[in-house]
C-alpha cells in the first residue's frame, strides 16, 4: 500500500518536475526588424517608389483638372459634337487615372511583399537558431501575436536574436 502511494505521488510529481525544466521565450520582432539594415534599405526603396507614383498621380490629376476647367469655360460655346468629344476625352482620362491608381497600389503591395519576405525569413531563421541554442520549447513573438500575459519565467530573447543577426 505504501509503495502504491509513493508510486502515485511520483507519477503526480513527474509532470511538475518536467514542467520546471520547460523553457519558454519571447521576442519582439518589430524591435528587431526595424534595426536590420535590409529593412532600412527596403523601406527607403519603397518610399522612393511611392513618391514616384504619388508625383505621377498628382501630375495627371492636375492635368485632368486643368482640361476639365477649360472644358467648363468653353462648353457652352462649342459645337455639340466637339463638346461630346472633349467630354469623352475627359472621361477616358479619368478612367486611365483610376486604373493607374489601382495598378500603382497593386505594384506597391507586390514590391513590399517582395522586399519584406526575405527579411522576415532571415529574422525567423535567427529566432529558430536562438531557440535551438537556448533550448526553449516555444518562442512567442509579441509583435506578431500579442499575449495577454508574459510571466517572469519566459526568457526575453530579443537581444540574443539581435546578436545572432549582428545588430544592436
Amino acid at each position: 500500500m505504501l509503495k502504491k502511494i509513493a508510486l502515485i505521488a511520483a507519477l503526480i510529481a513527474l509532470p511538475l518536475i518536467a514542467g520546471a525544466q520547460t523553457k519558454f521565450g519571447h521576442v519582439n520582432s518589430q524591435e528587431i526588424i526595424t534595426l536590420m539594415p535590409e529593412f532600412t534599405k527596403a523601406n527607403a526603396d519603397l518610399e522612393a517608389m511611392a513618391k514616384q507614383y504619388q508625383d505621377e498621380m498628382q501630375r495627371t490629376e492636375e492635368e485632368f483638372n486643368k482640361k476639365y476647367q477649360e472644358f467648363l469655360v468653353q462648353k457652352d460655346s462649342l459645337p455639340a459634337n466637339i463638346a461630346e468629344r472633349r467630354e469623352k476625352e475627359l472621361n477616358d482620362m479619368y478612367q486611365r487615372q483610376m486604373q493607374f491608381q489601382q495598378e500603382a497600389q497593386q505594384s506597391m503591395t507586390q514590391a513590399r511583399d517582395n522586399a519584406m519576405t526575405p527579411i522576415w525569413q532571415k529574422l525567423d531563421g535567427a529566432i529558430q537558431t536562438v531557440g535551438q541554442t537556448e533550448g526553449v520549447i516555444y518562442i512567442f513573438d509579441i509583435a506578431r501575436t500579442p499575449l495577454a500575459y508574459i510571466g517572469k519565467e519566459s526568457i526575453d530573447l530579443t537581444a540574443k536574436v539581435k546578436a545572432q543577426l549582428g545588430i544592436q
